[in-house]
């Protein structure tokens, strides 16, 4: 069945509107404390969290916050209009002792009050949720609540040590939307036991859980993890470059017909942790190519739903960009459905695409 059933006419023809993503948060909007371990039953086969976040896992949160304090009161306060979030990353933040989590929140009433921050999130695991906390931090200002689910295939969550199962994972996100709060989603493409199917089908559960946001992390395989060693013997093989792109560029594409953004398609760039890879797929520009690759898709779809041989496509100028993929390699697939570059237009204005 097709996704789109927005099919608008045009005088004497029709015209198809869909989604084509939208711009990534602006540099700056987003000020993130990263509390690598903290508050972690255990280490996972393939986390590598000091690397991935530039700071050692020998901190504690004390030190981390009195660290960040600094920076945070030297923002100006936000205007009119203007947001800015404050973002506990890494560790499980519910998980952490009474007096550490009261310190965090303690941090955002005080950059709450100065209005040098207006909204702030978390992240945690889905069994990390009693109610007690949750409503801590829906009294203290956390809008939203980010669970590090990776996958609601029970092998894939037994095979990396996860800790909880499939059910356990849709319990936690419904224990987030129930206590008011929103709801963000990361899923780990990749991981031991997944597969293209398999994520596919953990992309539709968390579309189905009425998530404010999704991020997808590949899998990737860092030096000091079980899951080099796993590597090194044969046993796990990860995804390649052009298999994670053609899968999160379905993925992608169905999270933009559910109307749901994906923040995040691969690990943010981090000397310490890019020199401790020994494989997955690292590519540059890789959410640019997972973005060309669901927009192309989003393209066919509406295609068939116009159910004629479009002349002209509309776009969003940000897709210009990543329109073609790397060097070019899908002007071939967009010639196929009757696209030359003479026949795409980009417009400041758009906010979907519009396919005539």
């Amino acid at each position: 069945m097709s996704h789109f059933s927005h099919v608008v006419p045009a005088e004497n023809a029709r015209c198809v509107h869909f989604p084509a993503g939208e711009r990534q948060y602006r540099a700056g909007r987003i000020f993130p404390v990263f509390l690598p371990f903290l508050g972690c039953p255990g280490q996972c086969v393939y986390c590598a969290q000091d690397r991935q976040t530039g700071q050692g896992n020998a901190r504690g949160t004390a030190s981390i916050l009195s660290a960040v304090r600094p920076g945070l009161e030297q923002l100006r306060p936000c205007g009119t209009g203007e947001e800015r979030e404050l973002a506990f990353y890494g560790g499980t933040f519910t998980a952490l002792p009474d007096a550490d989590r009261a310190l965090c929140l303690d941090l955002l009433h005080d950059m709450r009050q100065s209005g040098r921050i207006t909204h702030a999130r978390c992240s945690t695991r889905p069994d990390a949720l009693p109610p007690s906390v949750l409503k801590e931090l829906s009294l203290h200002g956390i809008d939203l609540v980010e669970l590090g689910i990776q996958s609601f295939d029970d092998k894939a969550l037994s095979l990396s040590r996860r800790g909880y199962t499939g059910k356990d994972a849709e319990a936690g996100c419904l224990a987030v939307t129930e206590a008011g709060l929103r709801l963000g989603i990361q899923l780990l493409p990749g991981m031991p036991g997944s597969s293209p199917d398999i994520f596919l089908a953990d992309v539709r559960k968390a579309l189905s859980l009425s998530p404010a946001c999704l991020r997808f992390y590949p899998c990737l395989v860092p030096e000091g993890t079980v899951l080099a060693r796993w590597y090194r013997e044969g046993s796990y093989r990860p995804w390649t470059v052009e298999e994670t792109v053609r899968t999160l560029g379905a993925a992608l594409n169905m999270a933009w017909q559910a109307r749901v953004p994906v923040i995040r398609l691969a690990v943010a760039p981090e000397p310490a942790f890019d020199k401790a890879l020994l494989a997955g797929p690292r590519h540059p520009a890789l959410g640019a190519l997972i973005q060309a690759e669901a927009l192309l898709l989003a393209a066919q779809d509406a295609a068939d739903a116009l159910g004629k041989k479009p002349e002209m496509l509309v776009l969003p100028r940000f897709c210009q960009g990543f329109l073609y993929g790397d060097k070019g390699a899908l002007k071939a697939r967009w010639r196929l459905l009757g696209l030359r570059p003479e026949r795409i237009r980009f417009e400041e204005t758009a906010h979907e695409a519009t396919l005539f």
